[in-house]
Formats: C-alpha cells, sequence, structure tokens
C-alpha cells in the first residue's frame, strides 16, 4: 500500500520526489535557502512543477546558486541569461535575483547570517499547522505579510506574501503537510 501523500504532488514522479524529500524539511543552511528564494522568485505566476523541470537549468545558468557571484553579474552574463531557454528568460526577475543576491549579502552582514534573519520570524523554529485538506492550506499569512514587508524594505524584490509563504513552506519555517500525509509527522 502506498503512503498517503498531499494531493497536490501526485502524478508526478519528480514532484512526487521533492514533496517526500525536501518540501517542508527545515533548512538552516544560507546557500540552500539562496536557492529556494530564486526559484521562488521564478515560479512567482508560474506551477512550481515548470520550476522543478527546469531546476538544474537554473543551477547551471545561475553558477550552483552562488549569490557572491550573482550579486556581481556583468551585463554579458544577465544577456547571455535572457537568452537561455532552459530557464525563464523574465528579465525582471534575472534582473530581481541580482538585486536579491546583494540585499542577501547585506542581510547576511547585518544578522550573522541569512538563515538567523529569516527563521527569527518563527522564533527559530517550524510551525506545523494542523491542516486535514489542501483547501484549508493558506497562501498568505500574517507571518508571511510581515517577512514580504520587511524583505521589500531590505530590497529584495519578488518577494510578494504569496511568494514569501511559498519560501516558508519549502524551506520548512511551516510544515504545511496535511495531517494525513506520511511526511506529517516525519518532519
Amino acid at each position: 500500500m502506498d503512503s498517503i501523500k498531499c494531493g497536490w504532488c501526485i502524478g508526478d514522479p519528480l514532484y512526487e520526489a521533492y514533496h517526500d524529500t525536501e518540501w517542508g524539511v527545515p533548512v538552516k543552511d544560507d546557500a540552500t535557502l539562496f536557492e529556494f528564494l530564486v526559484l521562488e522568485t521564478f515560479q512567482a505566476g508560474l506551477s512550481w512543477i515548470t520550476i522543478l523541470k527546469k531546476r538544474e537549468n537554473f543551477r547551471a545558468a545561475f553558477d550552483g546558486f552562488d549569490y557572491k557571484k550573482i550579486a556581481t553579474y556583468p551585463q554579458s552574463k544577465i544577456d547571455d541569461l535572457l537568452t537561455d531557454a532552459g530557464i525563464i528568460r523574465n528579465k525582471l526577475k534575472v534582473s530581481a535575483t541580482i538585486t536579491n543576491a546583494q540585499a542577501f549579502i547585506q542581510t547576511q552582514e547585518e544578522f550573522g547570517s541569512f538563515s538567523h534573519y529569516i527563521w527569527s520570524f518563527v522564533n527559530h523554529k517550524p510551525i506545523k499547522n494542523n491542516f486535514t485538506s489542501l483547501k484549508e492550506i493558506p497562501a498568505t499569512t500574517p507571518i508571511s505579510d510581515a517577512l514580504s514587508k520587511d524583505l521589500k524594505k531590505r530590497g529584495f524584490k519578488f518577494v510578494g506574501s504569496t511568494v514569501v509563504y511559498a519560501f516558508m513552506q519549502a524551506t520548512g519555517m511551516v510544515n504545511d503537510h496535511i495531517t494525513s500525509c506520511f511526511r506529517y509527522d516525519e518532519i
């Protein structure tokens, strides 16, 4: 008998593997947090599976999500990214990634790590919600609203509350696996 999973991932092996191994697992590593920030930025207005299918292309195009390199990209690199069919070629999102890398570094310098900054919004421990169906899971919360507002104040782009809440779910700041999902109690 198969384990019960959150319904949003059912039917695509890549999506199910992401759900089973990554989604909702607490991430405290700055490099991984930046990767998710980039991916969530590009996901805005698109489906997550679209981004997952291009994840390795993004990794290659953006130098392994090395925020120190990305923060200093010259125009020639930006031009290359905008012609790379393996990623989402959105000028505003590419530009936002560079801006976000710069803001990420500034935030690290202020707080010692980006992880310390971002996790402070949930008192440094995951919020474990108790949703029994996907319909109950919100797109935003008061915490994602506050975090979005603070990120924007720090110069981050494409960090509206919905994007921020998806980031919080992906990085385990909140556990939004439905209670019957086999992952709910595992993380």
